[in-house]
């Protein structure tokens, strides 16, 4: 590959040179991307899979769902396991002098 002399090239190429390297990048993203899909694919084929079959259930969270342990007596369609942050309806509930265990379902 030729050595280019960026210090002799006017701002306008170089903007243009930068255009031309970005365009580059993303498309040998693409064609790499493309071939690890494929390559995934092949592999999941060896042992009798579909790619779908060996990624499903494995997007979003990282296990069954808690069952619920709260409810808000106002509107008992909302609940609360009792992991993470608390909903509103929690904190207004204990601010008001109600304890976890009376929301308990």
């Amino acid at each position: 590959m030729p050595k280019i002399n960026l210090e002799k090239m006017s701002r306008e190429d170089l903007v243009s040179l930068r255009k031309s390297v970005d365009q580059a990048l993303k498309a040998s993203e693409r064609e790499a991307k493309k071939n690890a899909l494929a390559a995934a694919q092949k592999a999941a084929a060896a042992h009798g899979f579909t790619l779908d079959e060996i990624l499903a259930g494995k997007k979003g969270g990282s296990g069954p769902k808690s069952a619920p342990k709260y409810a808000n007596p106002k509107d008992p369609g909302q609940t609360w396991t009792g992991r993470g942050r608390q909903p509103n309806w929690v904190k207004d509930a204990l601010s008001s002098g109600k304890s976890l265990d009376e929301l308990a379902i």
